[in-house]
């Protein structure tokens, strides 16, 4: 048994024995030796060397983490602490910038003044920039923004600008672009250690409208002028291609400053505004409804031609004016006056001279000649879209009125529809109320021979191009209304316009206003050039006296001559 268990040990420990000579065989580099995996190599370990150094250099880490950390938390703790306490972390707005709106020539109509360049801003309005605006004439065209606003804890109640008159309402979600955020750290103090966006803004669409801010200024200062020397209460103006519907020019006097609106700082000037008696907050051109008087004479000349009513070279005596049976007293008769006594005048000459008597006649008939009767004036009013909105692209456009039965059933109760009242329709009196936008698509649908456009304010806007819809008269009964329009300038009411530069076709009109009738609206209406028509125009002069000698034609005729020099392309 002992002999058993001594072998057994033996045995054991020669195989945990490794000779030497067997190291140094398994080192030899046999064939089959994988050399990448160290087969056939001797191990070596790593030297005390090496373990030293990277000793040292932990250490050496060790010692400068905790030299920091001492400073930190011993030597400074209690200075970060209390600044660790008064310091806070808030989200701010970074206030996108407004998009610019350019004329149809790049000049700028609405920029952004930054932070802090401009006197007018205020501590509340360091944050974001304020808008500017090219001024005068542009005001209700342009409108106006109202800025971000805090509460009395500081805070942005109302984050966005917002548009509240003119493009920059119409068009205030393309305008406002995105405002973005960032981290601001401040101290007790409320001074600012350090910031971090997180958000960059994003700035707003830039418009280019088709405004051409030249004839615009110009046609301003001349309304503006001749408002405050002859009395009229205010004025409008409009230019626009008959093509493409676009609005060259579209002036409105009395207007607002833009940018005090804006401010809403300066309370006397707001205050004057409220209380101005010629409503200065109106953009006449779209807003405005006015007796148009004589300037709807071309739009029921086409009817009669269109109707077959009359041959526009018969003629018709106008001894100044016409009479008819009084109803109510046997033994009167009611007087329809002429503005003068024409003669005898055919549709070309009516047109030029404005004939009165001519459309009394065409309009609701008298003695052998038939007239159109109220629906057919209506109708015809109706086919050029007088009295209804043009759907152009800013906010607040007024429809209107066409005198109807049913109109004065509803305004005057008892009251029956007489001849009289078709006769005052047919030359633009009565009831009528039209805008001056819609008088200058109406008389661009003349002039074109029949297309109604869509009158807009950006450049390029396919979609209110595309906006039409056609009047499909006879050519040579548009005909026969260009050449009087034209006859009106050669020879009529619209001579002041009868320039070398440029051929004109035109019809003026003056509405009797109130009871007295000691005011009157002063109208002109027309196309340019002649021969191809490109622009249609209108003018009102609101509410001045009636014996004044100068009105809307006037204000054309210097507009015109202007032009001339200073943008002759429009001639061409």
């Amino acid at each position: 048994m002992i002999r058993r268990i001594i072998k057994k040990n033996r045995i054991k420990n020669i195989n945990s024995f490794v000779e030497p000579d067997e190291i140094f065989l398994d080192s030899k580099n046999f064939q089959n030796f994988d050399r990448q995996q160290f087969e056939g190599r001797i191990e070596k370990p790593i030297s005390k060397r090496t373990i030293l150094f990277l000793s040292i250099f932990f250490f050496v880490c060790a010692g400068m983490f905790s030299v920091r950390l001492i400073y930190l938390q011993i030597q400074k703790g209690k200075t970060y602490f209390d600044r660790s306490e008064n310091n806070s972390l808030e989200k701010q707005i970074i206030f996108a910038d407004r998009g610019i709106i350019y004329d149809r020539n790049k000049v700028e109509l609405a920029w952004n003044k930054k932070a802090g360049d401009s006197p007018a801003q205020t501590e509340e309005s360091a944050d974001f920039s304020t808008r500017a605006y090219l001024t005068p004439g542009f005001s209700h065209l342009l409108g106006y923004v109202t800025y971000p606003a805090k509460d009395k804890s500081g805070n942005y109640w109302q984050s966005e600008f917002k548009g509240k008159d003119g493009l920059e309402k119409e068009y205030n979600d393309k305008l406002q672009g995105e405002n973005g955020t960032k981290i601001v750290e401040t101290d007790a103090r409320k001074k600012v250690q350090s910031e971090n966006t997180i958000n960059a803004p994003q700035h707003g669409t830039e418009l280019v409208t088709t405004l051409d801010s030249r004839i615009q200024a110009q046609l301003f200062t001349l309304i503006k002028k001749l408002s405050e020397s002859n009395s009229f209460k205010g004025g409008a103006g409009v230019i626009m291609n008959v093509k493409t519907g676009e609005i060259v020019t579209s002036v409105s006097f009395p207007e607002y400053d833009s940018e005090v609106l804006s401010q809403g700082k300066d309370t006397a000037t707001i205050k004057s505004y409220l209380t101005d008696k010629r409503n200065v907050f109106m953009d006449r051109t779209l807003s405005g409804l006015y007796t148009p008087g004589s300037i709807v004479k071309p739009f029921f000349a086409l009817g009669a031609l269109n109707e077959g009513v009359i041959d526009p070279l018969k003629k018709i005596l106008s001894t100044g004016s016409i009479s008819i049976q009084n109803p109510y007293f046997p033994d009167q008769k009611t007087v329809f006056k002429d503005w003068r006594a024409q003669g005898w005048v055919d549709m070309r000459q009516a047109l030029a001279v404005s004939s009165d008597v001519y459309f009394y006649e065409i309009g609701g008939g008298f003695e052998g000649q038939h007239g159109l009767g109220i629906a057919n004036i209506e109708k015809y009013a109706n086919i050029f879209k007088i009295g209804e909105k043009t759907n152009v692209d800013l906010p607040d456009e007024a429809g209107g009125t066409i005198p109807s039965p049913e109109w004065k059933a509803k305004k005057f109760k008892n009251d029956p529809w007489r001849i009289g009242d078709t006769y005052h329709t047919a030359i633009g009196q009565y009831g009528f109320q039209v805008t001056p936008l819609q008088m200058v698509r109406a008389v661009g649908a003349i002039a074109n021979y029949g297309t109604l456009v869509t009158p807009h304010f950006i450049l390029g806007d396919t979609t209110k191009e595309n906006e039409i819809s056609k009047i499909d008269f006879k050519k040579e009964d548009y005909d026969v209304v260009h050449e009087g329009m034209r006859q009106s300038v050669l020879v009529g009411t619209s001579v002041a316009l009868n320039v070398p530069y440029v051929h004109i076709a035109s019809k003026t009109g003056t509405a009797q206003l109130g009871v007295a009738k000691n005011k009157v609206n002063s109208w002109v209406m027309g196309f340019f050039p002649y021969e191809n028509p490109e622009y249609s125009f209108t003018i009102l002069m609101e509410a001045g006296p009636s014996t004044n000698g100068v009105g809307a034609p006037f204000i054309m005729r210097e507009l015109l001559d202007w032009m001339s020099v200073n943008t002759p392309e429009y001639f061409k």
